[in-house]
């Protein structure tokens, strides 16, 4: 159960009344406050009118599928750096990898354990008390940071490239402030897993990539010749020398 006073708010957007009940019936259980919405319009229109602390997306939702969905919420409005968690009946990898790449943190794959899903809510609910940049023991005590014409500024949850605001998620930002806090230095697939996930979330070595191939649409001029995130090819990431 999150450790505040107040309850913490999740929005449950899932078109199937029974798994939507299911789940907000467990989450109050749990301490959560629930709010509910069955297609992607209205989620959407939740999100941009009220704040809440994670949310829960399925992927096949009608109106607006929930990775269009997440795409919305992560462009703009008062939701776009909340922990997002995915549902979805498609076991595919690639079906995972558009959900990470769409914006979302974690993922459950259909059918699920009510006891595994209260477990992944609650490992992304564990982010929000710390500002959710893990790379920072303490994010009040760490500098900011410029190089290769980026500014990181961590007490203002800040991001700018060559002078423009470019908003992140709270992995983005993670990632991107750990790599350039250290120019030069590699950091491996599994250190960088241990470092900006939680431990309670299940993430392969897949989705580190995704969340860098993300990253680098916002933080590189070229994403695709990348100057700032660069491969080490076979031992991980580091941040480009000036």
């Amino acid at each position: 159960m999150p450790e505040r006073s107040v309850p913490s708010r999740v929005l449950v957007v899932e078109d199937e009344e029974a798994i939507r009940d299911l789940v907000c019936f467990h989450l109050n259980l749990a301490g959560y406050e629930c709010t509910t919405a069955a297609d992607g319009k209205a989620a959407l229109a939740l999100a941009r009118d009220r704040m809440f602390d994670v949310m829960v997306l399925d992927i096949v939702l009608p109106s607006l599928d929930g990775v269009t969905l997440c795409q919305a919420i992560r462009r703009a409005g008062p939701n776009r750096e909340v922990p997002i968690l995915m549902l979805t009946a498609r076991r595919e990898e690639s079906d995972k990898i558009g959900g990470l790449e769409s914006g979302a943190d974690d993922y459950v794959t259909k059918p699920f354990s009510v006891r595994e899903l209260l477990a992944r809510v609650n490992a992304l609910m564990r982010r929000r008390p710390r500002s959710s940049w893990r790379a920072a023991a303490s994010v009040s005590d760490e500098p900011a940071v410029s190089a290769l014409g980026v500014s990181i500024d961590p007490k203002r949850r800040r991001f700018t490239r060559d002078g423009r605001l470019v908003p992140l998620t709270p992995q983005e930002f993670s990632l991107v402030y750990l790599l350039a806090s250290n120019p030069g230095i590699v950091f491996s697939r599994e250190e960088l897993l241990a470092r900006i996930w939680d431990n309670g979330v299940f993430v392969t070595d897949r989705g580190v990539d995704t969340l860098v191939k993300r990253l680098r649409r916002k933080v590189e001029a070229d994403p695709t010749q990348p100057t700032r995130i660069i491969t080490v090819r076979g031992a991980g990431y580091k941040f480009g020398e000036a």
